[in-house]
């Protein structure tokens, strides 16, 4: 079943933390939902990936969760929240009352497989579970995140293995391995996770990691390692490269629960194999440790696909973006991004986002009606005859055309151009230079450092530790070299 295609201003692909932080201030700077801007979010119900964690996960468990801007208006906050029932159910829980106390219209299911670029729109087309719908619109804000485009990295052997390979997305609950050897893969929290809830049911337990693994003293933010971080990101996605791994510096918390398995010799991590054979992992030293399973908490990579219509990615396998907005197309905008995919950054990130979307389709609406008024036939008006002199015995009347407006008709909306949509949206004058691809988007301006201060004020927390990054998940971003 198909219908005919909606229109909208904005379309926000993805209904989890960064999606409802972007649609908040959407809607704070005077869209309206539903009309004006439209979430598109695959998820069967609320929560965002976080539907879809594995029982066992409770928050505290993990890094922090970070509360949505404008939650405590609910009287909410994940500071306080239930430690004991599974965190799913309480994000989930917290992000329905979310949605509806701000009146949200979010379309769900709605899995999003492809945004084309149709001239003076985009067109965003969506799977509902009766078929193919589609959305017209100015701009569109993908804030799918990570969850559903799983990594797991190639070794010799890799398909060779008649065990299990279980990725992060995939476990469901530790009573599965019952019995088994199993080797988990991976430095992040996740990994630790499963090790701690495995460790009385596998018959064995491995585990690996590429790097040593960091432990932090219980409630150090090493500030600086994580701002260094987020720098890396943000250096990898404006020169359009595969984004590196945040876990990897930033450490691990030492909290009592993980301390306990280290001085119990559980947390010990060896070096990562070299390769992979049918039952089992093999060290370049010769070293073979028989598996059932191997469970990969390897992480994520953004998940892209449907905007490869679009064209944006580079050679060097990302895409460049600065400030949350695509070089090639400025009409495409990521939430969740590189420097953004985190816990903390969710609000500064939505804000930032929503107000760059909110001007460029100002700008947008301004030029079309420009290039609509250049195209629109000449207006004739009356023009008052000259004074008739007392020597004169006729009158005469004339029409002339309004005078024309000198300004150059825009350039900047060439849509039916030559086809390269960095040229009908983006002036000349940006174009990338040995100093940085992008220039900023949106210059941040007194009024807007006035406006982070004091909603850090109202959060509690310092406006520079915004940058701070609490990780999701966990290792892997990309292959080795």
């Amino acid at each position: 079943m198909t219908t005919d295609s909606i229109d909208t201003s904005v379309v926000v692909i993805g209904g989890g933390q960064a999606g409802l932080s972007v649609s908040y201030y959407l809607k704070r700077l005077g869209l309206d939902p539903g009309n004006e801007f439209v979430v598109l979010d695959r998820g069967p119900s609320t929560g965002g990936a976080w539907q879809f964690r594995w029982d066992a996960l409770r928050i505290g468990s993990a890094h922090r969760i970070n509360d949505l801007p404008g939650l405590d208006a609910l009287g909410l906050s994940f500071e306080t929240a239930d430690r004991q029932a599974p965190a799913k159910e309480v994000v989930a829980d917290y992000y329905r009352q979310y949605e509806e106390f701000y009146k949200f219209q979010i379309v769900r299911p709605a899995f999003v497989t492809r945004v084309e670029n149709m001239g003076a729109n985009l067109q965003v087309t969506f799977n509902d579970g009766h078929g193919d719908q589609f959305v017209q619109t100015d701009i569109v804000i993908n804030a799918t995140g990570t969850w559903g485009s799983p990594f797991i990295p190639w070794y010799p052997g890799l398909k060779s293995f008649e065990g299990r390979h279980v990725h992060t997305t995939e476990y469901t609950d530790a009573a599965e391995f019952a019995g088994q050897k199993v080797v988990v893969v991976g430095g992040g929290t996740s990994a630790i996770g499963f090790l701690l809830e495995l460790e009385t049911v596998a018959q064995s337990l491995t585990w690996v990691s590429r790097r040593p693994i960091e432990f932090l003293e219980d409630g150090e933010l090493n500030l600086e390692a994580r701002k260094s971080a987020v720098a890396m990101q943000d250096e990898a996605a404006r020169a359009g490269r595969a984004l590196p791994s945040i876990v990897a510096g930033t450490g691990v918390p030492r909290t009592r629960r993980i301390q306990a398995g280290i001085d119990r010799g559980l947390l010990q991590a060896r070096p990562m194999f070299a390769s992979i054979e049918p039952n089992g992992v093999r060290w370049e030293n010769g070293s073979f440790q028989e598996a059932d399973a191997i469970i990969w908490s390897t992480g994520f990579r953004p998940e892209l696909r449907h905007l490869s219509p679009l064209k944006l990615r580079e050679k060097e396998g990302g895409i460049v973006v600065a400030n949350g907005t695509a070089w090639k197309d400025g009409r495409i905008f990521f939430a969740g991004y590189g420097p953004q995919a985190s816990t903390i950054g969710a609000q500064r990130a939505g804000r930032t986002i929503a107000r760059q979307a909110v001007a460029t389709l100002s700008k947008l609406k301004r030029e079309a009606r420009d290039l609509a008024d250049a195209e629109a036939p000449p207006v004739f008006v009356y023009q008052a005859p000259e004074p008739v002199s007392s020597s004169s015995s006729s009158s005469s009347f004339s029409f002339s055309p309004e005078p024309a407006d000198e300004s150059p008709a825009p350039t900047e909306l060439d849509y039916f151009g030559d086809g390269d949509a960095r040229d009908s949206v983006v002036p000349a004058a940006d174009e990338p230079t040995s100093d940085g691809p992008v220039g900023e988007p949106i210059e941040e301006t007194a009024s807007m450092a006035l406006d982070d201060a004091a909603e850090a004020a109202e959060t509690g927390e310092s406006v520079e530790s915004v940058a701070a990054v609490e990780v999701d998940d966990d290792d892997w971003m990309r292959p080795q070299n």
